[in-house]
């Protein structure tokens, strides 16, 4: 099952892109990602990797999260990994919406325990964070003028 969020951001395609395109912004933005420890040269091109921690300290986990996708300006899909619960992909499409873009976030689980979550319950812990995520990815965007 995969749950999907959106937002309308008031900036342009090319702004939005260029904080995702910053992997050394996504601590600011994605809920979770507490600290960013190393962003593979290259980012964000496929293959390439963040290097992260999620979770509160003392209780952080290092992890990572996988480009598999990117068209500049439009798309990028990540494949996050989320040990113990397993791994998910998440697609993050940037449409031009007038003079601002609509921002369209899908992520469905892949592998681990995640993947036998019953679909309303993912739907109820994935939709709140996710939109929390867009929102501060909107706020990002708009501070950085």
């Amino acid at each position: 099952m995969s749950v999907t969020v959106e937002r309308r951001i008031p900036a342009s395609p090319e702004r939005v892109f260029a904080v995702l395109a910053d992997g050394w912004s996504y601590p600011l933005w994605v809920v979770g990602a507490t600290h960013m420890r190393v962003v593979d040269e290259g980012f964000p091109a496929v293959g390439t990797r963040l290097h992260h921690s999620v979770g509160s300290w003392p209780l952080q986990l290092e992890d990572d999260t996988e480009v598999l996708a990117m068209q500049e300006g439009e798309l990028l899909e990540l494949r996050g990994h989320a040990w113990p619960s397993g791994s998910a992909r998440i697609r993050i499409e940037v449409h031009r919406d007038g003079d601002g873009s609509l921002v369209v976030m899908t992520e469905r689980a892949e592998q681990g325990p995640a993947t036998v979550i019953p679909g309303l319950v993912q739907q109820a812990m994935l939709t709140p964070r996710n939109r929390e995520s867009l929102a501060r990815l909107a706020a990002v965007v708009c501070e950085r003028g």
